[in-house]
């Protein structure tokens, strides 16, 4: 990992000047009005407020209805949607019904550290609370507290272009690595403040849920498994199948360190935040943060010459990765079922442990790629490799699982109806209306009544 993080050091031409405000008023850190630093880095900031214009979602469980059946037990199979523009980073996470609701007097309810990446204003609550003093707070508790989305001061020292790190988590990430934010060049430091939110991570329950990003052996989906494994972490039991879940959250920096990408000096900057010139000829650089082929020309043409060809290479590399990601899916679907009748007809965990920890292992390797968003263009290789391996561990958690069916005499296994997300999530008993109603009364009597501005943003 080490090796892997002074291969990448000083690769990039480009230095990120992420200047992004809030409409709702001064933001979390800063000491300086929106106005202000619109004033003074006018490009970069109406460049930002166009991801605005990054309305289009799509429903992924509705895409994939086999993710609810994985996913069941966990708020991901409630709603889960592709993310939209930097702008909608707190109206989002507030509308999502992954967040819920206000919880009940003296239950906890969902950890505050889901703010951690939408809000400079995380920073601001964690130094005022401290780390675990934020995280040990529920979502909903803080809602009024957060007034700004992406900002200036989540990549920048106040009102400046100098660069920062404010996330704890990713500070702490990179001292494990031996490479801490001060001791990064210039062009390292731009590509880690996209890092410290671009990257997977859990909420680690001994310190009170706060964000950690799990390192400590690397950041390939084999070491972060063995540190898991080695703490005998598990974010939820499945419901059905009884195995120890792990979930992967957009990996993106991890992927992208250890692609082709990274090794000729192209990074997520170079690609998505690329230097325009505005009307009058000044360049600077992009923070609209949009898909990399909008810019062909400029940030791709150098290397893929020839722009048809390389459309055609990456719609096939992107096909063959889906193909094998539904393929995992299905086997998976059915493997959770199988061992819920082995477990129904008497198994026990001595005969049932290497099935469960195959579903588990495979599981894992399938988020780790399908998690990641933009894999099948960031690193193609790694994405078909973890699916590869998911391919091989549920393959053989199958075959486990039918000499134990076999054993237990059981004759027939009752799979779920799949074929649309309601039909799946029925399956697994997610009552999806009440759940909505709920979230629409507490958006209603809580949310548009108390919370800034900037929680209702495209609602």
């Amino acid at each position: 990992m080490i090796k892997t993080f002074k291969t990448i050091q000083g690769m990039w031409g480009l230095i990120v000047t992420t200047l992004v405000f809030s409409s709702a008023g001064v933001a979390a850190q800063a000491n300086v009005t929106p106005e202000a630093m619109k004033a003074k880095y006018p490009q970069q900031y109406d460049s930002w407020l166009a991801t605005s214009e990054q309305t289009a979602r799509t429903d992924m469980l509705a895409s994939y209805p086999a993710a609810v059946i994985l996913w069941a037990g966990s708020s991901f199979a409630k709603e889960y949607n592709s993310p939209r523009g930097h702008h909608f980073a707190v109206a989002d996470v507030t509308h999502t019904l992954r967040t819920g609701v206000t919880p009940d007097a003296g239950k906890k309810g969902l950890s505050a550290s889901c703010w951690t990446c939408k809000t400079p204003d995380a920073p601001r609550l964690m130094n005022e609370l401290g780390v675990e003093g934020f995280s040990a707070k529920n979502f909903t508790e803080l809602g009024r507290e957060i007034k700004s989305v992406v900002y200036c001061n989540d990549c920048h020292e106040n009102g400046s272009a100098k660069l920062a790190l404010p996330r704890p988590h990713a500070q702490d990430a990179m001292a494990k690595v031996h490479l801490p934010f001060d001791k990064q060049d210039i062009n390292m430091q731009g590509s880690q403040v996209c890092g410290q939110c671009h990257v997977t991570y859990y909420f680690q329950p001994e310190r009170s849920n706060k964000v950690n990003i799990p390192w400590i052996f690397g950041s390939s989906a084999d070491l972060i498994e063995k540190y898991y494994d080695t703490r005998r972490f598990y974010e939820w039991i499945h419901p059905i199948s009884k195995t120890p879940i792990l979930k992967a959250r957009h990996p993106e920096f991890e992927h992208w360190s250890r692609s082709e990408h990274a090794k000729q000096g192209v990074s997520c900057v170079s690609c998505h935040m690329p230097e325009v010139n505005d009307d009058k000829g000044n360049r600077f650089t992009d923070h609209k943060v949009s898909k990399a082929l909008d810019h062909y020309q400029q940030v791709c043409q150098s290397c893929h010459g020839d722009q048809q060809a390389f459309m055609v290479k990456l719609e096939s590399g992107k096909q063959q990765i889906d193909i094998k990601a539904r393929e995992v899916e299905g086997l998976l679907v059915k493997a959770h079922y199988e061992a819920k009748a082995a477990w129904d007809a008497g198994g026990s965990w001595p005969i049932m442990n290497d099935a469960i920890m195959g579903i588990r292992h495979s599981q894992w390797r399938w988020d780790f790629a399908m998690a990641s968003h933009g894999l099948y263009a960031h690193n193609p290789q790694e994405g078909n490799d973890l699916l590869d391996a998911a391919l091989v561990q549920v393959k053989a958690a199958r075959k486990s699982l039918a000499e134990i069916l076999s054993m237990l005499e059981v004759k027939q296994v009752e799979y779920p109806d799949i074929s649309t997300k309601e039909s799946a999530q029925q399956a697994v008993g997610i009552a999806l209306e009440k759940l909505t109603q709920e979230k629409q009364a507490f958006i209603k009597q809580e949310v548009d009544k108390h919370w800034p501005e900037v929680s209702q943003h495209g609602y």
